[in-house]
């Protein structure tokens, strides 16, 4: 969900309880549209975070520390220049847009007090941040210029008038009543459906929209109501699963009843959160692109290749028919003339029945016997190599399965390359020579069960043969997806409790391709029923004696993680 004018509400109220009466204590900008204010206000130091991203524009209280480049960008000199050592005079959102005005007070080169205001556009790629002295609402700077070329109607340049965005022609909905609505809907042929809240009101975002007609479809007047009241709750609302952020939201989601909800107090905190997630979870998935394309395009190859080997197999089956003619022709060669391009023998394996077998003319009979026998030699070897290409195939796709499972339910960055490093190794990706700095690979997850047992995880195959293979002793307990890729579970200790027991399960479904599903099969048994065969792929192992149990891979986001 993108940041809407009504959340940024909640952001400007709580912004006015925080910073107005502050005093800028410096300003920093860590990235080329993101601006840190430091204020401070009441004998606290507040961390003001503003960005104009085309993709992820936000304004919020953070707590985040960033490193800062070595040459400050022009932009912060100038806010270093007008801000810094003013004062927070007031706080304003424009109507309900994404537009945020804040007006400081300072003393100019010459002297003289002078108003300063700061303006916020929280509009996706048109985001911006300009910087407008009052006295002649001229621009001191922006985050971002915007010649003529780009925009002839709006122009921000320093030296130049600020000019305010389009003003929208939807509905304040907190300066409206029922009749400005139902006029609007009229004028603008609006449809009655999830939508009309967003189409006729602005700072109203789709996934509010869709709310607001579940809620109010059938009694529009209590629409307005809620925005009333939505001034006084201290509630936010963000939706995850599977510890990825889905939405967040200024009131309760009905229609997000399949997510997990998390209610904030602070806005501010919330969007933190929120941002932060999306932004790692994109970098990872970054990072990680080239090592998905790789492993993709091989399970590719591996799929295309059972395929065409399951084909074999089932043209192999009709071997027998080629031996069995061979044999009928050889029992009745004598009977057999040249020029012939068919003849129906009688089948001595079963009398009431012939068979006609086609001949080619151009060969003699012993050929033609020949060629039926070479067929039925020719599909025999097929079938044979098949059977072993199919089983050789079949592991190897189980084992690719299981390193992209893997890739996808990476945290860090040394994960990812822990599994570069496996490929290397593997031969899906040529090494390169080259001078290599000297690493400490990643640890195994630590959780603890909520009866204080150990459990321990593998994020990768190389993880996984080192707890099963070295680190479990043989009576420690060992979990698997059945029959789907994921990680080894070890929990340590013998006698283990059925509540304990569950949890190591939820945590193997949990770190598996069957993470988002419900009932998921996960096998387990003591750790020296596990062995690795010779020649294997890293993660690669066979068991016996288990026991399956069935669970939902959503609570493993509830125990505890040590390490």
């Amino acid at each position: 969900m993108a940041l809407d004018g009504i959340f940024l509400r909640g952001i400007v109220k709580e912004l006015k309880n925080t910073i107005i009466n502050g005093k800028v204590d410096k300003v920093n900008q860590p990235e080329e549209n993101e601006i840190i204010i430091f204020i401070r206000n009441n004998s606290k130091n507040i961390k003001l975070l503003i960005s104009s991203s085309p993709v992820y524009p936000k304004i919020h209280i953070t707590d985040i520390n960033k490193e800062n480049p070595i040459k400050a960008p022009m932009f912060c000199m100038v806010l270093r220049k007008y801000l810094k050592g003013g004062k927070v005079l007031g706080i304003e959102q424009i109507g309900s847009d994404r537009i945020i005005k804040f007006t400081f007070s300072n003393t100019d080169e010459l002297g003289f007090n002078s108003i300063y205001n700061l303006y916020v556009e929280i509009m996706g790629r048109h985001s911006n941040i300009t910087l407008v002295r009052e006295r002649d609402n001229l621009i001191m700077d922006s985050i971002k210029h915007v010649t003529p070329d780009i925009n002839r109607v709006r122009t921000l340049l320093p030296k130049l008038s600020f000019v305010f965005p389009p003003k929208s022609d939807k509905l304040d909905p907190y300066n409206s009543n029922y009749d400005e609505l139902s006029l609007f809907i009229k004028d603008k042929n609006v449809i009655f459906d999830s939508f009309i809240f967003s189409n006729c009101f602005t700072g109203v975002s789709t996934p509010l929209s869709k709310e607001l007609y579940i809620r109010y479809k059938d009694n529009i007047n209590g629409v307005f109501q809620f925005f009333k009241d939505l001034d006084s709750m201290d509630s936010f609302y963000l939706y995850k699963k599977l510890g990825k952020f889905k939405d967040f939201s200024p009131t309760f989601l009905s229609y997000m009843d399949s997510y997990e909800e998390v209610i904030y107090s602070s806005p501010s905190k919330l969007i933190s959160d929120f941002y932060f997630n999306k932004d790692k979870n994109d970098r990872l998935n970054s990072k990680s692109s080239n090592l998905q394309k790789i492993v993709n395009t091989n399970i590719e190859r591996c799929e295309k290749k059972i395929r065409i080997l399951k084909d074999n197999l089932e043209k192999a089956k009709d071997k027998d028919t080629y031996k069995l003619k061979g044999e009928l022709l050889t029992a009745n060669i004598y009977s057999l003339k040249a020029g012939l391009d068919k003849i129906k023998l009688q089948n001595y394996y079963n009398e009431n029945e012939e068979i006609e077998i086609k001949l080619n003319i151009q060969k003699s009979p012993s050929h033609n016997i020949q060629d039926y026998y070479k067929k039925y030699n020719k599909l025999k070897s097929t079938e044979k190599m098949s059977h072993i290409q199919l089983d050789l195939s079949e592991e190897e796709l189980q084992y690719l399965n299981s390193v992209f499972t893997n890739i996808i339910n990476c945290d860090t960055y040394k994960e990812i390359d822990e599994i570069k490093k496996e490929l290397i190794e593997t031969g899906y990706i040529k090494y390169r020579a080259g001078k290599k700095a000297k690493e400490t690979p990643a640890k195994p997850m630590h959780y603890k069960s909520s009866e204080g047992i150990d459990i321990y995880v593998g994020k990768n195959n190389i993880q996984n043969d080192y707890l099963t293979l070295k680190f479990a002793d043989k009576t420690d307990t060992w979990l698997h997806t059945k029959d789907i890729p994921g990680s080894h579970v070890i929990i340590k200790g013998r006698d283990i409790s059925q509540v304990t027991l569950n949890e190591a399960a939820i945590l193997a479904a949990f770190y598996s391709k069957g993470r988002t599903s419900s009932k998921v099969p996960v096998d387990y048994t003591f750790v020296k029923n596990v062995k690795k065969p010779n020649g294997a792929k890293p993660g690669m192992v066979i068991y016996t004696t288990n026991n399956t149990i069935y669970v939902t891979p959503t609570a493993a986001i509830n125990l505890e993680r040590v390490g």
